[in-house]
């Protein structure tokens, strides 16, 4: 079967080349606030942030990773719940490497203050406080699901409120660099994706967009740890609950399912459903999705390899694993904790005309704050890799 494999690639990638030579132009509105109008056309080297619900995990996380970053200075770490503690005296770990105290803002004026407004909020918050008048004077990204569905109505289905800014879901685009790469640069709002969908559109993707697998077919059964459920105290997630268990939950009804349909729908031919199960495993980090979906085209598995190494040429954060290296043939959680990398790894099942593919990523990296920063990369004209270049943690 001839695949035509330089076809397989999205129009919007623009791919960086590698961890040092993908320099983008630095846009002359990135300047700081504050900037002497003499300097109004050159480009900085530092924008300024605030971390927005700084003290949940994906906040934290958010911290950690901000500063090792080069060109970024947090200027505010906002928790209306930490109000005037240090944050290091929250999460010790970060003694002798910042003095950020929390702090209670509203995001109207923290919005004259910094370059990018980093939400970290539960979902619902953001919906109600961004605003064209925010957007008009910083950039803001958000890490809840209030901006990443274009249908108004999918949130009262699924996050059972009414959304209160329809007109900003149609501006909002969806932060997933290796598909909206182009997009993302010109936006002032970006809605970061979920840690389930990130994992399951970036496993799929190259496979809707072959046209080698019917897409009602698709069944995704994913698996996540137990930060994924969030910092604030919860009975399911206390240790005696979910130690030693392995447990399904919001079968059939899981928030990020309409997410994942509408991103791949894009990837397609068109709209289709699918059936999606997440997994609470008792671990602190990581997914791993196993995807199945049935082929309509005879393809063998060297072949299916090549459709992701196309589709895939170049990128950062996306590792492939082989089929036919017999040591490390598909990806664990383990080999991806601390980083910004997702793994894919794939199978045919000859016996079920099925492929299968394995995806793995940290829930709280890549799923959340590394693609955040990721975005705020493309958006100020960073090298994509500022800030990101950590190894996986092992053993951790």
């Amino acid at each position: 079967m001839a695949l035509q494999i330089e076809q397989l690639k999205p129009v919007d990638k623009a791919r960086p080349s590698d961890w040092s030579m993908h320099i983008f132009d630095a846009p002359a509105q990135m300047g700081s606030k504050n900037q002497h109008s003499e300097d109004i056309d050159l480009p900085v080297s530092t924008i300024k942030v605030a971390v927005v619900g700084a003290t949940g995990y994906t906040g934290q996380e958010l911290v950690r990773l901000l500063l090792q970053h080069d060109n970024v200075k947090i200027e505010k770490a906002v928790s209306q719940s930490s109000q005037g503690k240090s944050f290091a005296s929250i999460y010790p770990g970060f003694q002798n490497f910042t003095d950020l105290v929390c702090e209670e803002a509203d995001l109207d004026h923290l919005a004259d203050q910094v370059d990018l407004l980093f939400l970290a909020l539960p979902h619902g918050h953001a919906a109600a406080k961004v605003n064209p008048s925010i957007l008009r004077r910083c950039k803001v990204i958000d890490l809840s699901a209030d901006f990443r569905l274009k249908n108004q109505a999918d949130y009262e289905t699924w996050y059972k409120f009414a959304h209160p800014s329809p007109e900003l879901l149609q501006q909002a685009v969806y932060g997933l660099p290796e598909l909206n790469r182009q997009k993302i640069r010109q936006a002032s709002l970006i809605a970061n994706p979920g840690c389930y969908a990130t994992c399951a559109i970036l496993s799929l993707a190259p496979l809707l967009v072959a046209g080698i697998i019917a897409a009602e077919s698709i069944i995704i059964d994913a698996k996540s740890g137990v930060s994924g459920a969030g910092r604030s105290p919860a009975l399911g997630s206390h240790f005696n609950e979910c130690n030693e268990s392995l447990k399904a939950y919001n079968v059939g009804s899981h928030r990020h399912t309409p997410e994942i349909e509408e991103q791949l729908a894009a990837c397609g031919k068109g709209s289709f459903c699918t059936s999606f199960t997440p997994h609470l495993v008792p671990m602190n980090r990581g997914i791993l999705i196993t995807a199945y979906a049935s082929l309509v085209s005879d393809i063998s598995e060297e072949q299916l390899f090549e459709i992701y190494k196309s589709f895939y040429d170049n990128e950062l954060f996306i590792r492939l694993f082989s089929p036919t290296n017999d040591l490390y043939r598909l990806p664990e959680t383990r080999w991806v904790k601390g980083s910004n990398f997702c793994d894919i790894g794939m199978k045919i099942d000859p016996r079920t005309n099925r492929v299968i593919i394995i995806g793995a990523l940290d829930n709280l990296v890549k799923g959340a704050a590394g693609q955040a920063i990721q975005n705020m990369n493309l958006l100020f004209g960073f090298p994509e890799s500022s800030g990101l270049k950590q190894s996986p943690i092992f053993p951790a």
